[in-house]
């Protein structure tokens, strides 16, 4: 019988993303993840046995606690159309905080240069966009909400534009009201001579 783990897996995590945040993905390493965690390397090499095994468990549970986060704003809702889709623009009231945008931006840059890790993000991708089209009133229109809603996400996340916080919100209600918007052109009521 093998000793117990006493090691817990999101120690490991923080400390991975803290690295990360600092000295950007690519400089990462296990030793630096168990220097940070304050444990030894063979104690980061026991659940991640690469880097690139490291960066993708970081990548997994970013997603898994953004849809999670994602679902409890949309259940916040109650009942109403497009939840999801409108739990996602709630979500998104508070922009990410400076350090989390280092720590996404780093991610991306190793995404960008590895397929294997933008399966994961594809695949949660297709997901989201099912999930949305699926429960929308209007499918259109909500896929176009989602659309501006992750262009202004990515434009924070990557650090390149962050708006005041003012105009942020109604970024978000006019995100919102795309959510209703049918965008399909009218048939005409003109009649042929």
């Amino acid at each position: 019988m093998g000793r117990k783990r006493v090691i817990d897996r999101d120690h490991i995590l923080d400390a991975a993303e803290r690295v990360i945040g600092r000295d950007g993905a690519v400089n990462l390493t296990l030793d630096s993840v168990a220097l940070e965690a304050g444990v030894s390397k063979g104690s980061v090499v026991y659940d991640h046995k690469t880097k690139h095994a490291l960066i993708g468990a970081i990548v997994q549970r970013a997603l898994a606690r953004d849809n999670a986060f994602n679902t409890a704003c949309a259940d916040d809702l109650g009942d109403v159309d497009s939840r999801v889709v409108r739990g996602r623009i709630k979500a998104a009231a508070n922009p990410l905080p400076t350090e989390q945008r280092a720590i996404a931006l780093s991610l991306c840059a190793a995404l960008a240069q590895d397929a294997g890790l933008r399966e994961a993000m594809q695949h949660n991708q297709s997901s989201v966009i099912n999930a949305l089209l699926d429960d929308a009133a209007v499918p259109r229109g909500a896929l176009l909400a989602y659309l501006a809603l992750e262009g202004l996400k990515l434009l924070e996340s990557l650090d390149f534009h962050v708006f005041p916080a003012k105009e942020r919100s109604r970024l978000l209600r006019e995100i919102d009201w795309l959510v209703d918007l049918d965008p399909a052109p009218k048939p005409s009521r003109r009649k042929a001579r």
